[in-house]
C-alpha cells in the first residue's frame, strides 16, 4: 500500500522513517520524498498486511499519514489519447496499447505531478 506522510516543521530532520523501519521491522519503499525548510513529504510504499503497524508508528514519531488509495485522476472524457504524458512521466505509468488508446498503470505512479500541466486538455488531476 502507498502512504503519504507529511513531516511538520521541526520533525523534517527528524529520521523517522528509519526509527519506523527500526521499530515495526517492516521494510519500507521510499518512492519519492520532498523536504524543504518548513515541511516534509514522502510517498512511501509497505505491504498490506503492515500497513496498519506503520501508520501507527509513523504517527507516534509525529508524522501525518494518508493511504493513497489512487495515483493519478484521469478524466477519459476530457483525454484525447495524444500522449503528452507519456514522456514526461519518470515511471512510465503511461503507454499506448495496441489500439493508440492511452493504458494506465496507476499502481506505478509516484503522485509527482509531472504530467498534469503537460496534458493540454486537463484531463489529468492528482488526488491530493
Amino acid at each position: 500500500m502507498k502512504l503519504l506522510v507529511n513531516f511538520s516543521k521541526g520533525k523534517k530532520n527528524a529520521p523517522i522513517i528509519a526509527q519506523v523501519v527500526k521499530e515495526t521491522g517492516v521494510l519500507i519503499s521510499v518512492e519519492r520524498a520532498v523536504i524543504d525548510s518548513s515541511e516534509g513529504e514522502a510517498l512511501i510504499e509497505v505491504p498490506d498486511n503492515q500497513c496498519k503497524l506503520v501508520r501507527s508508528s509513523m504517527t507516534r514519531h509525529g508524522a501525518s499519514v494518508r493511504l493513497l488509495e489512487h495515483g493519478i485522476n484521469v478524466n477519459t472524457s476530457e483525454c484525447v489519447d495524444c500522449g503528452a504524458c507519456i514522456s514526461i512521466c519518470p515511471r512510465e505509468v503511461f503507454s499506448f496499447d495496441t489500439d493508440w488508446k492511452l493504458a494506465i498503470a496507476e499502481d506505478r505512479c509516484i503522485v509527482c505531478g509531472k504530467c498534469v500541466p503537460a496534458c493540454p486538455h486537463s484531463a489529468l488531476t492528482l488526488p491530493l
